[in-house]
């Protein structure tokens, strides 16, 4: 079974799906982390500006460029990224980057490729419409806006380098709401719910309270499956 987790930033995908599918004893997909690091890899080279208009560069460099995920760590071309594709800059680059054709449709073919294996829990923002659009179970989480600034927030503190240290709450929420907006409003793979998504507001939950809501939905795909 593939479960397709989608949503908005800071919405509690990524820890909830690496929860969950340690329950269910699945294999765990974090897209979002591809796309991070293909933009990490653009800002090293100093060239995040210029790929933004400039196919056939941004083509030659994505030729060029490797992304593993092994468990729960991150790979850009053999180096271990895990750290770095967590800073606010990342975060506030990575949209405009996974907006692009040619990075989409290179890590879309890792990831369709991933989940060939079944028995996997995959999160971003097109797992349910665009990667794998007849996923079993499709979960579309949404969260108040203030909450994800502070959600981020706590994440920047525990997992980024002291040079994050200074953003601040209200910077982040609007970094937020502007990440919402792009992501919706681009023509490619934009953001949205799936028609057969089921939505699951996660403002006032817990990670244990949201693992345990899908992990309960999975049993009930599981049960009628083999019925």
């Amino acid at each position: 079974m593939i479960i397709a987790i989608d949503g908005p930033a800071a919405s509690g995908k990524s820890t909830t799906a690496r929860q969950l599918a340690k329950r269910l004893d699945y294999t765990y997909i974090d897209t979002g982390a591809m796309y991070r690091a293909v933009t990490l890899k653009m800002l090293r080279l100093g060239i995040y500006e210029k790929v933004l208009t400039e196919s056939f560069l941004l083509k030659k460099v994505l030729d060029e460029t490797q992304v593993e995920l092994k468990g729960d760590r991150v790979f850009l071309d053999g180096q271990d990224v895990t750290q770095e594709i967590r800073t606010n800059e990342v975060s506030t680059c990575v949209s405009k980057i996974s907006s692009l054709k040619p990075v989409r449709e290179k890590l879309v073919f890792y990831q369709r490729k991933m989940g060939q294996a079944r028995g996997v829990v995959m999160d971003g923002r097109d797992i349910g419409t665009v990667v794998f659009p007849d996923a079993e179970l499709k979960i579309f989480m949404i969260a108040d806006p203030h909450e994800r600034a502070k959600r981020r927030h706590e994440e920047l503190r525990q997992k980024s380098p002291a040079g994050d240290a200074g953003v601040t709450l209200e910077s982040l929420e609007k970094e937020i709401m502007q990440r919402d907006d792009e992501d919706r409003q681009r023509e490619v793979a934009p953001l949205r719910k799936a028609d057969d998504a089921t939505e699951l507001d996660t403002s006032t939950l817990t990670i244990d309270e949201q693992v345990e809501t899908i992990y309960r939905m999975a049993l009930d795909v599981i049960a009628t499956a083999v019925k």
